[in-house]
């Protein structure tokens, strides 16, 4: 099974990542590992990521996608790969359909899972941290038997600044303008399967496998 997962903060892609991977038994391939593990391991692409990364700038579409490329050339994804993060634009897409067309292994599919603006905001924006040992609670999902304190340690809790409705909300807009033209690039196409993020993560997890079959 060869997979995309697109979806906006909040609505759980990276849970659901993590359990498709597993029941496919195909790697979880997110560019933010990819980054890690080639600057880790000093590889040239990995250095030339970081020479980028430390002058401030953002690492071209060229680097990024040269290191996907030689991510799905190691041997746990030749029998699949489920990539989060990645492609970001029509380029990276563009890019990414070439590459697999030359191995001859097609997309199966691209999941998005959808949720509501609304319900995102109130989800990240419940959310709340202790000053004390970093557990996490929620105003309404989960939370503390005594508002405002930690119910592991007795910690002040508070919410992270990018945790503000202002600031999830640009996230948001940033995420429709970024990824729109992508899930279109993928409806046109017929590999997007849209997977409502509403409800338990099993059943979640579960409505997505089905509309894999």
């Amino acid at each position: 099974m060869r997979l995309i997962l697109v979806g906006p903060p909040g609505a759980g892609k990276g849970t659901q990542a993590v359990h498709l991977a597993s029941h496919f038994s195909i790697p979880h391939i997110s560019t933010g590992d990819i980054f890690r593990l080639n600057i880790k391991g000093e590889t040239e692409l990995g250095l030339l990521a970081k020479s980028y990364m430390d002058a401030g700038n953002l690492v071209p579409d060229s680097v990024t996608n040269d290191m996907v490329a030689d991510r799905l050339t190691h041997d746990d994804a030749k029998s699949g790969f489920l990539l989060d993060g990645y492609p970001r634009n029509i380029d990276q897409a563009d890019f990414l359909k070439a590459v697999l067309e030359k191995s001859n292994t097609p997309l199966d599919a691209v999941l998005e899972f959808k949720l509501e603006n609304a319900e995102i905001i109130k989800r990240l924006s419940g959310r709340r941290v202790c000053r004390g040992c970093g557990a996490t609670s929620h105003v309404i999902f989960d939370a503390p038997k005594v508002s405002g304190i930690c119910d592991s340690c007795g910690g002040e809790l508070y919410q992270r600044p990018d945790d503000a409705e202002s600031v999830i909300a640009n996230r948001l807009a940033v995420y429709a303008e970024q990824t729109e033209p992508i899930i279109n690039y993928y409806k046109s196409s017929g590999l997007l399967k849209t997977i409502s993020a509403v409800g338990d993560v099993s059943d979640i997890a579960a409505s997505a496998i089905a509309a894999l079959k």
